[in-house]
């Protein structure tokens, strides 16, 4: 009796142990596979938000923010779940499996093989639904990608909204945006549940077969009653990680979606690179020559330019003049590379812009913009984004160059006030000055102001104004303006028409010529 009390003991012991190291084991492969999931996430993300930076402005002009947003946060989830419980849910089914299947086997070899005769029909059946919920988990991740896109435009101009009361029309747009998701939804959803109730009922049905045959076998005695029992039993078992594989397919699903949309944003190849044998400019003078340039935004679009040749050297202020939509703001935009041109050559200090590297061209010019864009952070932040090291005493300075500096120190904590999403807390001149500062901060030798006093009052337009003298002395400058009299200092201005530049000249010579330009500038004289 003792001698059976011990090995009770024992064995209570033993089977403590294991629960311990069940616990442990369990404790450790879930905490450390869903970091390791957290950290392929991590650098996922940290992959497309780097090749984002790499893509031109013609891949951004045919996305929704939304919709580039939840590829780096959603679809990134979907795939780290997969990395994380996939090679568990293989190898846990795949070991119950052989195991339960190698039992199976030693009880009846008959009563097996009929129980894997199903498996070629579950096969079949799983890949078929899993082609459905493919198709339908991708069209309700677009779908949640248009919801995104949808919200961002409708909070990034929520007071255009409420100034014109239109917040029952952005509803609408949402709810529409909504009820596609929906639509999705039910689809995925009912590809899913075709899926799992169609292997549940396999299931019922390979444990009804089994009863029914094994049932037979007892009756002509080839078989007992507790062989039946155990064979049923580790049906059981057999089933279970058919269930797990079943949650696989789902999670395998979902990820292999959000792969799929992850890499087809990594495969888009940036249209503009750096040339093999790029060079790094050094002590760059100014002058910038376009040689018979011709550019188009797509293939099969109209030429917006076409042959322009135009020189501007170095210190000099010329200026870009003509109704909208004839090209000059893109004629700008192609100095910088933000597009590559489809013809022609366009050269600074002699050297083709295509042969210098991307990051040194741009290091080397300034872009003042009419649509200022502001971080969310303090006013010292959004200067020093034009030199990122640059010390408190250069951001002061700059900020006293754009005229910037006495309305700081109004603002509740200087320098170190938070201006909020976008600037919201400031007026448009105060954006546009900051905007200056930091170009100031930057101090490139080369300069394009984009109608950056279109839009101001009078009293912000001449403190701009002053700021952009200031900026442009000793400096190359491309202004396009919209108001006339705020480029009569220029040494040339180029009047730029569908036909390419129409006229070019002083502000008096042009009114002499009695041309295009003198026409545009009578016009806003009367209004």
């Amino acid at each position: 009796m003792p001698n059976a009390l011990n090995q009770i003991y024992m064995m209570g012991a033993v089977m403590l142990v294991l629960v311990i190291v069940h616990a442990v084991c369990n404790t450790f492969v879930d905490y450390r596979g869903h970091m390791m999931g957290a950290m392929m996430e991590s650098d996922m993300r940290g992959e497309l938000f780097e090749h984002y930076q790499k893509l031109s402005f013609r891949f951004y002009d045919e996305q929704k923010t939304g919709q580039l947003m939840t590829r780096i946060t959603n679809d990134s989830f979907a795939l780290s779940e997969l990395f994380h419980h996939g090679p568990e849910d293989i190898v846990i089914s795949l070991l119950n499996f052989v195991g339960a299947f190698i039992i199976l086997i030693k009880i009846n070899v008959e009563l097996t093989l009929l129980v894997f005769l199903f498996l070629p029909i579950m096969a079949v059946y799983a890949f078929y639904f899993n082609k459905k919920m493919k198709r339908a988990m991708r069209k309700s991740k677009d779908r949640i990608g248009d919801i995104n896109a949808q919200i961002e435009d409708t909070l990034s101009g929520i007071r255009v909204v409420k100034s014109f009361t239109n917040e029952k029309t952005e509803k609408k747009k949402f709810a529409y945006e909504n009820s596609r998701f929906v639509d999705s939804r039910r689809d995925e959803y009912k590809s899913e549940a075709y899926f799992y109730e169609g292997m549940m009922v396999f299931i019922q049905l390979m444990t009804i077969a089994v009863i029914i045959f094994g049932g037979v076998g007892i009756v002509n005695a080839s078989l007992d009653l507790a062989d039946l029992l155990t064979f049923l039993l580790y049906i059981g078992i057999l089933i279970e990680p058919i269930k797990r594989f079943s949650n696989f397919t789902r999670l395998y699903q979902e990820g292999i979606t959000g792969f799929d949309r992850f890499m087809e944003v990594l495969e888009v190849e940036p249209d503009i690179q750096d040339a093999a044998d790029a060079i790094e400019l050094r002590h760059v003078q100014g002058n910038v020559e376009f040689k018979d340039v011709s550019f188009k935004y797509k293939d099969d679009y109209d030429y917006v330019l076409k042959n322009i040749s135009l020189d501007i050297k170095v210190g000099e202020y010329i200026a870009l003049v003509g109704s909208s939509g004839v090209g000059k703001t893109t004629l700008c935009s192609l100095i910088p590379r933000f597009y590559e041109i489809n013809e022609g050559k366009i050269l600074l200090d002699g050297r083709n812009i295509r042969d210098i590297s991307l990051g040194s061209l741009r290091r080397n010019i300034g872009i003042v913009q009419q649509d200022v864009y502001l971080f969310a952070g303090t006013v010292s932040d959004n200067i020093r984004y034009g030199k990122l090291d640059a010390s408190k005493e250069e951001i002061i300075e700059a900020a006293k160059k754009a005229n910037a500096h006495d309305f700081i120190m109004e603002l509740p904590d200087g320098y170190d006030t938070d201006i909020g999403q976008r600037g919201v807390k400031l007026s448009g001149g105060q954006k546009q000055r900051l905007s200056i500062a930091r170009v100031f901060l930057k101090n490139p030798p080369v300069i394009i102001f984009d109608e950056a006093t279109s839009a101001l009052d009078n009293e912000s337009e001449k403190a701009v104004q002053d700021s952009l003298e200031k900026l442009t002395d000793n400096r190359t400058t491309v202004v396009i303006a919209h108001r006339l009299s705020t480029v009569r200092n220029a040494q040339r201005i180029f009047v730029l028409t569908d036909n390419g530049i129409d006229e070019q000249g002083t502000h008096e010579e042009l009114i002499a010529l009695g041309g295009a330009y003198a026409n545009l500038y009578n016009v806003q004289l009367k209004i």
